[in-house]
């Protein structure tokens, strides 16, 4: 199996926050992942410590930011192993 690509990822989340014209305050209170989270799984910066590294998100984020989307997980996750519009 190849790797993931977590760049992919961040970029569809970008894409799709951005084709719906919603701020980070918009997709937080739409899918309940906190703001800081939101913009250190889609920037790829972390939150606070530049040390540690960024937050991926975990499933349940991922999720909620399907739902939010009104889009399959699936579909939302595609890019990490390659399929990219």
């Amino acid at each position: 199996m190849p790797e993931p690509d977590f760049d992919a990822l961040r970029e569809e989340l970008a894409r799709i926050r951005h084709e719906r014209g919603w701020s980070y305050d918009q997709l937080a209170a739409r899918s309940g992942v906190g703001r800081a989270t939101l913009v250190s799984m889609e920037s790829g910066k972390p939150r606070r410590n530049p040390d540690k590294p960024a937050s991926r998100g975990s499933l349940e984020s991922w999720y909620r930011i399907a739902r939010a989307f009104d889009v399959e997980l699936g579909e939302l996750l595609r890019p990490l192993y390659g399929k990219r519009h």
